[in-house]
């Protein structure tokens, strides 16, 4: 199964069509979205292309793709204007025979995970850096950020794909790849 990864869209209209692009043309069956979605939050810039009517308007068609949890920067009138939901804390998914724990990264992060068992996966976003790290029996995994990157990192997401994981800039290209197993 192909599963696209993605965290900290922050209301950018441009950057959001180029991820919807991406997951299209990716053959990607879902979507799984880390949290703040729709605001920049106050202590980000306004991200280029800020328009959260139409990141609502990109995202609303793939509801029935998207899985997401709640980001800081997301709240209850947010699900007012998403088809999909929006204000789970997190989500444990059961992907090409791993678990992953699914989170914004505000609350659970590698350093205040969450229960894990030996070679759970943590998902999460925040902190809009990329990052792939195996320690004490867990993997740590962040896509980075679709809007706002930070430390000189690309607009990205990831594309997983059985046991590969690509860190992909918004027009797919690779610039990382690891392996889970």
């Amino acid at each position: 199964m192909k599963i696209m990864i993605a965290a900290d869209i922050h209301g950018s209209a441009l950057y959001c069509r180029q991820l919807c692009e991406l997951f299209k043309d990716s053959g990607a069956q879902k979507l799984i979205l880390l949290g703040d979605i729709l605001y920049h939050g106050p202590r980000n810039a306004l991200p280029q292309g800020y328009d959260p009517k139409k990141v609502c308007a990109l995202l609303n068609p793939l509801k029935n793709s998207i899985i997401c949890v709640r980001g800081n920067c997301d709240s209850e009138v947010d699900q007012m204007v998403l088809d999909f939901s929006v204000l789970s804390d997190s989500a444990l998914l059961f992907l090409n025979g791993h678990t992953f724990f699914a989170a914004h990264g505000h609350l659970f992060t590698e350093n205040r995970q969450p229960p894990l068992a030996d070679g759970d996966i943590l998902l999460y976003g925040h902190t809009h850096v990329p990052k792939f790290e195996k320690r004490d029996g867990h993997i740590f995994i962040n896509p980075g950020s679709v809007s706002i990157p930070k430390e000189n990192t690309p607009n990205s997401c990831i594309i997983l794909e059985d046991d590969t994981v690509n860190h992909c800039d918004l027009y797919g290209h690779v610039y990382m790849e690891n392996e889970i197993i």
